[in-house]
């Protein structure tokens, strides 16, 4: 009898412990490792390639010093660029149309006079913020809007740089050189303008690619720069 009653006792004793110690235990033991969320990342851009940083920066020393605001300048007309963009090859589209096929991941075309690529609808990713656009239907005005081609140098860039002494077919070449123009988001570039790099910046993924554009542009169209473009368009080589 005495074993029975100290088995007895001892299983009574066993069983207040655990209800004690499951007073102290959450009711769901914590996981042991979390899961992250996903990393979010730009969309890499089709525009540009391997940059030559060396070749790049001695460019850029080389292009002659023009003052941020020169004396004397007559003032800007987007008119003397010309009106509206040209089929400056003779492939019977204008800059416009070849542009948005180039750039584009995905692209719907149709036939529209002599022009065979006349863009209708596709996919693009801006290479200022990195983010894709999609449109279904950009003959329609709140689409087409909405995807700008942009002048990587803006036309009053070029004006205060060197352009205001070309003759106006000159001017107008520099308008539609192709090389010097992107598809990319509407607001973006509204918010760009006509800022030169000290003044507004894309990504800085796509910093090292924009300041190259840049400064193949000025030198190709033999445009000066003044010290403060020199000095953001250095920093923006920095992320090559």
């Amino acid at each position: 009898m005495g074993r029975r009653t100290s088995l007895g006792v001892l299983v009574v004793l066993l069983a207040i412990a655990g209800w004690a110690v499951s007073l102290w235990l959450p009711d769901e033991a914590p996981a042991t490792r979390s899961t992250p969320p996903p990393a979010v990342t730009d969309v890499p851009s089709p525009v540009g390639g391997p940059v030559d940083v060396a070749k790049v920066r001695g460019d850029l020393a080389g292009l002659a010093t023009v003052a941020r605001r020169p004396e004397g300048l007559v003032a800007y007309e987007r008119s003397v660029f010309g009106e509206s963009w040209a089929d400056a090859d003779g492939n019977g589209c204008n800059q416009r149309d070849d542009v948005l096929r180039r750039d584009a991941v995905e692209v719907r075309t149709g036939q529209q006079g002599r022009c065979d690529h006349d863009v209708l609808a596709g996919t693009w990713v801006d290479p200022y913020t990195g983010r894709p656009l999609t449109f279904t239907d950009l003959k329609e005005p709140r689409q087409a809007q909405a995807i700008q081609i942009d002048h990587i140098v803006p036309l009053s860039e070029a004006w205060r740089s060197g352009a205001s002494r070309w003759p106006e077919d000159r001017r107008r070449a520099f308008a539609n050189d192709l090389d010097n123009l992107l598809a990319v988001d509407g607001p973006t570039n509204m918010s760009k303008g006509d800022d030169d790099p000290a003044g507004w910046r894309p990504r800085k993924g796509f910093q090292c690619a924009y300041a190259a554009r840049w400064v193949e542009t000025k030198k190709r169209w033999s445009l000066a720069a003044d010290d403060s473009e020199r000095r953001a368009l250095g920093e923006m080589l920095g992320y090559c």
